[in-house]
């Protein structure tokens, strides 16, 4: 039996499960008594917690697909957000409830800590390297140690309007075959005078007739727009214009022939750090690769000071009002055809579908990996993955471990549709080829680390972002951060040493910014 089928098949259960964790959501405890008369049978219970109510279909549909085939009834619990993790340890020490939870990467030091996590221990024969991506297994990494399951992420891609593209790769072929048959022409012209058979040439051509010559030339244009080049032909062209690197964006809107709807090349929410990270991910380490290390803190450096540079001259280049932006403003323009490239998070996905279906969004779209900065500085974008936590106090902690597999990687392929979010494992059947291109753009970024010591460097760094955009010098402002940062983990003032930036690439800066405005404007 199929799982769909199956899923009809047990609704009963299904029903049975959400009255369950509809008892449970507001913190009162299920009796013994009340799990009979919902269940029958005697099997163990394994309680899950969760925060999002958005994951409430698919959760209530693993457990029924799970009691099936065990001997462990699951019942996901519905939280509240607030004070999350405070709830578990005071739950976990008056009855060792809930024996998994759901929670976000970056808590995971605070989680081990309480004793409210541990390392994982997968069921026998089960590889978390061959099961999950390995940006989701450094962001489940505590002192190298796996202590949860990779469950869903979130990071930020480059959308693009794909008509627009496939219009302008289409429009360059043409005029490239177009001179070069004018060259072939006019050397066949040259031959035909050098042979004194031109007057020849040009009456047969009169005795055509104009006429039927516009006619003939019109059904070929007609034909040729379908035909002249192949598809191959196209996405190789595509790609070649796509951008790699902000500088690449910025020669685009120079020599872009854009069509009237258009209002902007490139625009993305400034104010948010998920959306600017990536001109600093490349550049600064906190943390190391899975974000826990103090003694990996390298923020103030020249390459993040040169990329903060690039982003603040683009404040000029593109007009961006920090106090009208909103993600979704960006993202409604987009869908209107009024911007050809923005940086979006995977529900972008969700939003572009629906407009598609309903009519309202009339174009291609597709997802690429987020633009360096120049030939010889790249990009990482961030990303946030939620994992389920085995508790370190749950008295069936292999029933759990088990469970935690399973809900993670078995019953992953419809996450998104049930959901809305991208799963964290491997070989995943995405319904969209564009949630492929965000799951290979997680693969490459930068988790968001989990140092307490640390924990309120994201709202300092977009700060920054925001000061360097409204004109605050980059240099001064990262090396601010980076004392700050350090005097934190260090429990000691720590200050930096002035970096002194090449002169070439401050000439650079000062030459670029005023000839970028006058360009966006146009």
């Amino acid at each position: 039996m199929g799982l769909k089928q199956r899923l009809t098949a047990v609704g009963i259960i299904a029903i049975a499960a959400v009255v369950t964790f509809g008892i449970a959501r507001s913190g009162r405890q299920i009796t013994q008594q009340q799990e009979e008369t919902i269940f029958s049978g005697g099997k163990e219970t394994l309680y899950l917690w969760y925060t999002d109510e958005a994951l409430t279909p698919y959760l209530s549909g693993a457990a029924v697909t799970y009691n099936e085939n065990h001997d462990i009834r699951v019942v996901p619990v519905l939280e509240s957000g607030l004070e999350y993790l405070e709830k578990i340890n005071a739950s976990s020490l008056e009855s060792n409830a809930p024996d998994l939870y759901i929670l976000s990467h970056d808590s995971l030091e605070k989680a081990y800590l309480a004793g409210l996590a541990g390392e994982v221990a997968p069921p026998d024969s089960f590889s978390m390297e061959n099961t999950y991506i390995d940006t989701g297994i450094k962001a489940a990494t505590y002192k190298d140690k796996v202590i949860a399951y990779p469950f869903y992420f979130e990071t930020s891609s480059f959308l693009y309007n794909r008509t627009y593209l496939e219009d302008m790769a289409r429009k360059g072929l043409e005029a490239e075959a177009d001179a070069l048959e004018g060259e072939l022409a006019q050397s066949q012209a040259d031959e035909a005078a050098a042979s004194g058979t031109i007057g020849a040439v040009a009456e047969e051509i009169d005795t055509m007739g104009s006429e039927n010559t516009v006619d003939l030339g019109a059904a070929a244009a007609d034909n040729e727009a379908e035909s002249r080049f192949t598809p191959e032909q196209i996405e190789e062209r595509m790609r070649e214009i796509l951008p790699a690197t902000i500088d690449d964006i910025r020669e685009f809107a120079d020599n872009y022939d854009a069509p009237e709807q258009v209002e902007g090349v490139f625009k993305w929410d400034v104010t948010d750090i998920f959306y600017n990270y990536f001109f600093v991910g490349g550049a600064i380490d906190m943390g190391g690769e899975a974000g826990w290390d103090t003694d990996r803190i390298d923020i103030y450096n020249l390459d993040a000071i040169h990329n903060m540079r690039s982003y603040q001259e683009l404040s000029q280049f593109f007009s961006i009002d920090t106090n009208e932006i909103t993600y979704d403003t960006v993202l409604d323009e987009f869908m209107a055809g009024k911007m050809v490239f923005t940086t979006a998070t995977t529900d972008a996905v969700e939003r572009l579908e629906q407009a598609k279906e309903e009519g309202l969004f009339p174009y291609e779209y597709d997802i690429a990996p987020l633009p360096g900065i120049d030939e010889n500085h790249g990009s990482r974008s961030l990303s946030m993955t939620s994992c389920v936590v085995v508790n370190g106090y749950s008295e069936r902690k292999e029933a759990a471990n088990d469970f935690a597999a399973f809900v993670t990687s078995e019953y992953n392929d419809i996450l998104y549709a049930r959901a809305g979010k991208v799963s964290a494992a491997k070989n995943v059947d995405y319904d969209y080829a564009a949630l492929d291109r965000f799951a290979q753009e997680y693969e490459k970024s930068v988790p968001m680390p989990k140092m307490l010591e640390t924990s309120n460097f994201w709202v300092k760094l977009e700060v920054l972002f925001s000061q360097v955009w409204n004109g605050a010098d980059a240099n001064e402002k990262l090396k601010s951060l980076s004392e700050e940062m350090k005097t934190q983990v260090m429990g000691e003032p720590c200050e930096e040493e002035y970096l002194e930036e090449p002169e070439e690439a401050e000439e650079e800066d000062g030459g670029e910014e005023s000839e970028g405005g006058d360009s966006a404007e146009e």
